[in-house]
């Protein structure tokens, strides 16, 4: 693990009474073993014996990472993480599996997978894989743009952060409460409020993320953006998005130590 990721496996650390973990598999002994094993790590874990009551647990409670055998009655593992990745996007996949053949790297990707590991299970592989994904920076898009939301989860899974979306005031105070964000975009337009709402949520759930507005409508909003700056927001991106310098701007200020 890079130096950059584990200091920020560290503030996560700080910052969360204990990542959370859902284990399902109908195997009762496998189950079992992963969630000692888990627990013992100060993790908190959950477990399910078949994908639907997998899929009513994420539905309740977020997670940070899933493990999901491949072949289970009912649902199996694949379609879960799609599932999953309809209500979750910001939890990490990963598929355990006892086949050797039976599931492609290609479509286990496609619906959001991020290992495939075999039985029986290499546990030191499985602890460093779960530290690897926690360490993903974790980004709040808030846009009410469904389309401009789904090419921004798309381009950020693509680069390793893990995502969650908001296109109203409710949601992202939801967000807040369930989770530890590096960095938050936050559209200066929403149906129910304001970027300057949003801003003020933000800064009083986590002092510490990272804040990007984005707008359509620069000129129009410029004493507001100005006053938002000058509050402590670390950026602005105009749309059209310079998709680079998006990235660019997001990735200086997850940044170790980064004074941007």
């Amino acid at each position: 693990m890079q130096d950059g990721d584990m200091a920020r496996r560290e503030e996560y650390l700080m910052n969360r009474a204990g990542p959370s973990i859902l284990i399902v598999d109908d195997d009762l002994d496998t189950c079992r073993n992963l969630s000692d094993i888990f627990t013992d790590l100060s993790y908190q874990v959950e477990t399910a014996h078949d994908g639907r009551s997998a899929l009513q647990k994420v539905r309740q409670s977020p997670y940070d990472v899933g493990l999901f055998d491949y072949r289970m009655p009912g649902i199996d593992g694949l379609t879960l993480c799609r599932e999953i990745r309809q209500l979750r996007t910001a939890m990490v996949p990963m598929i355990i599996t006892g086949y050797s053949v039976g599931v492609s790297e290609q479509e286990a990707r496609a619906t959001g997978v991020s290992h495939i590991l075999s039985k029986p299970i290499d546990f030191a592989k499985l602890l460093a894989l779960v530290d690897a994904a926690l360490a993903r920076p974790l980004v709040l898009v808030v846009d009410d743009d469904p389309d401009l939301c789904l090419t921004l989860e798309d381009l950020l899974h693509e680069r390793s952060y893990r995502v969650c979306v908001a296109q109203d005031e409710q949601t992202v105070a939801d967000h807040l409460q369930n989770a530890t964000f590096q960095v938050v975009l936050i559209d200066m337009r929403l149906p129910d409020s304001d970027g300057s709402t949003v801003f003020r949520l933000v800064r009083q759930a986590n002092p510490q993320a990272r804040t990007v507005l984005i707008t359509g409508y620069r000129v129009e909003l410029e004493p507001v953006l100005e006053r938002l700056l000058n509050a402590g927001a670390d950026a602005l991106c105009c749309k059209p998005f310079d998709v680079e310098q998006l990235l660019a701007t997001i990735a200086r200020l997850l940044a170790p130590k980064s004074c941007a």
